[in-house]
């Protein structure tokens, strides 16, 4: 008959130990999970190559480095994938996972697109544009028309350059705006027409061409970092300095189905790379602006402000005209009003010479 072994109390303990030493470290071993292919998308921006490693390539690094494998954006310039005007479409048919655009000449199918690139007037510097959407209302209202929207997910709108007028004849007087040929953003042109101007719509990389055949007579589209930046600088010869608009508006737009099947975590750090990118357009601009406008290459010009202050009274009756168009036209409107007037009572830096 076999006897079965004896254990003392100390043998047990060691043991038990022993055991429970074993099973801690096996459960606090890391898990390693093997590699999946990462989730890839594929975004195109308005910008040309030149101007795109300033306003979102950099971002989009950023973010395939933070992503670690995960997940990763493929980046294609103006027009490389789909026509910009196909851009929204594009999008919300899944033909492209996520673009960056101003709303109105991606032709985003809502009554608010009017705003978007340089609505006139409605702002005077650049950090108009991120109070105006994150602290006076204007974000709550672009969520509410894009969730009219199937298939697209507005997700965030940032701050660019000013608007100028850069040409190759000299613009002293409105006079000289009569017959101007502009490669300008569908409202902007819209609003400038009354003036003489008239709007072209182009490719995006036929701009510079059309300026050195004459096709063109110059650009209101940008600042004069823009301008240097692309090349344009380089066939233009003026640079308007009185502005239509103290910055540009844009978005980035996302398929919605893509972007729900997106972890939160890697959700939360586009955003991040979103704001990033805002935030570097905000110093790259305002340092560019300056110094390209000390530094050359294009001669100043402006046109006197008595003169220039028909063209902003002008823009406020075209702001009624755009607040009938809807009712949440009109609610944009009652805002940049309210903000406006709040900027010229708080008074420099905020406004000079009100």
């Amino acid at each position: 008959m076999s006897k079965t072994p004896s254990m003392n109390k100390r043998d047990f303990l060691k043991k038990a130990g022993l055991v429970s030493a074993t099973a801690a470290t096996s459960l606090a071993a890391p898990h390693i999970a093997r590699a999946q292919a990462p989730i890839t998308w594929r975004m195109q921006t308005y910008a040309g190559p030149a101007l795109a490693e300033h306003v979102v390539k950099n971002s989009i690094d950023w973010f395939n480095t933070a992503a670690n494998g995960e997940m990763v954006i493929e980046l294609y310039t103006a027009d490389q994938l789909v026509p910009h005007g196909e851009l929204f479409r594009s999008v919300q048919a899944g033909t492209i996972d996520a673009a960056q655009s101003d709303d109105d000449s991606a032709a985003a199918p809502v009554d608010i697109k009017v705003f978007a690139a340089y609505f006139p007037f409605a702002s005077r510097y650049s950090l108009d544009v991120p109070a105006l959407w994150n602290w006076h209302g204007l974000k709550e209202i672009w969520e509410e028309a894009y969730s009219e929207i199937e298939g697209v997910t507005w997700l965030s709108t940032g701050s660019w350059d000013p608007c100028n007028f850069g040409t190759t004849k000299p613009i002293r007087s409105l006079e000289d705006l009569k017959g101007l040929r502009v490669y300008t953003f569908p409202t902007g042109g819209q609003f400038l027409s009354q003036f003489g101007v008239v709007p072209v719509t182009l490719p995006y990389e036929d701009v510079q061409p059309a300026i050195q055949t004459g096709e063109l007579d110059g650009v209101c589209w940008c600042g004069i970092t823009e301008m240097v930046t692309v090349g344009w600088a380089d066939v233009l010869k003026y640079f308007m300095t009185n502005p239509i608009s103290g910055a540009w508006a844009g978005s980035y737009f996302v398929n919605t189905e893509k972007w729900n099947q997106v972890p939160p975590h890697l959700q939360q750090l586009f955003k991040l790379a979103m704001d990033s990118s805002h935030y570097y357009r905000l110093h790259w601009y305002w340092a560019g602006e300056a110094k390209y406008r000390t530094t050359g290459p294009l001669e100043l010009t402006s046109i006197p402000d008595a003169e220039w202050k028909t063209v902003e009274d002008a823009a406020l009756v075209f702001w009624e005209e755009i607040a009938a168009q809807s009712p949440r036209n009109a609610k944009v409107v009652e805002i940049l009003k309210a903000y406006n007037a709040q900027m010229i009572q708080a008074g420099p830096p905020y406004r000079y010479g009100a």
